[in-house]
């Protein structure tokens, strides 16, 4: 009798591990996908629906809006909008791949309670390109590292008071930030222009206490010594 022909061991492909951090976080945020999806999926048969049996209607899935979202996490993405609703500001910023120097100065200028006051905050995010184009490495290198009070400042005229949507900004028309200067908002569609110098690029991030909309530019009065010239001295 010829011996039985065993089969060769399939070879699976080794996993790929997020940093702990990362997996904590991204374990957190898709439990709270999950029970987002729950409880917005169908009903089985025979089983009425929350809203038609005359109870509260499940909460739609938060939606951001803006030409840069398509590139940011969305979907089952560890980050997408849904994960990062009822997470702290703070942790949030971590989790959008644009805000990575917005999220450093938040750190740096230890301002993250800040993020969840009691009424809420507007934070109005500048993207990694427009902190670039504002300035150059050694000024964004001294603001983060040793110049705490101006970088405090900086930050403050990114914040208003109050968990706004983008239609509360626009409806509002001006907003006061946390550093007393004045914004102008304009627009609609899915967008705002504020100050007449930055546009919301994805609007609508809801978070703990907070709203977090990505915008262009840089706001304040703050010297521009980025750009093209602006890399570090040798």
């Amino acid at each position: 009798m010829e011996p039985p022909v065993i089969p060769p061991r399939s070879r699976s492909l080794p996993r790929l591990r997020w940093p702990t951090r990362r997996r904590r976080t991204a374990a957190l945020g898709a439990v709270a996908l999950s029970l987002v999806l729950a409880g917005t999926g169908c009903s089985g048969a025979g089983t009425a629906s929350p809203a038609a049996g005359g109870g509260v209607a499940p909460k739609a899935a938060p939606v951001v809006s803006g030409p840069l979202c398509d590139l940011l996490p969305s979907g089952s993405d560890p980050g997408n909008p849904a994960a990062l609703t009822g997470q702290p500001a703070e942790v949030a910023l971590q989790w959008l791949p644009v805000l990575t120097t917005f999220e450093a100065a938040v750190r740096a200028s230890g301002m993250s309670a800040d993020l969840h006051g009691g009424s809420g905050v507007t934070i109005l995010a500048p993207t990694d390109d427009a902190f670039a184009a504002k300035f150059s490495d050694d000024d964004l290198d001294q603001l983060l590292v040793t110049d705490r009070d101006r970088l405090r400042g900086l930050l403050r005229e990114h914040l208003v008071a109050g968990s706004l949507s983008l239609s509360d900004l626009v409806a509002a028309g001006k907003v006061t930030t946390l550093a007393g200067t004045s914004v102008t908002v304009t627009g609609g569609g899915g967008s705002a222009r504020l100050a007449d110098q930055a546009d919301t690029v994805c609007a609508d991030y809801r978070v703990a206490g907070a709203r977090i909309h990505i915008i262009n530019h840089v706001l304040g009065s703050l010297p521009t010594t980025g750009g093209p010239g602006g890399h570090r001295a040798h």
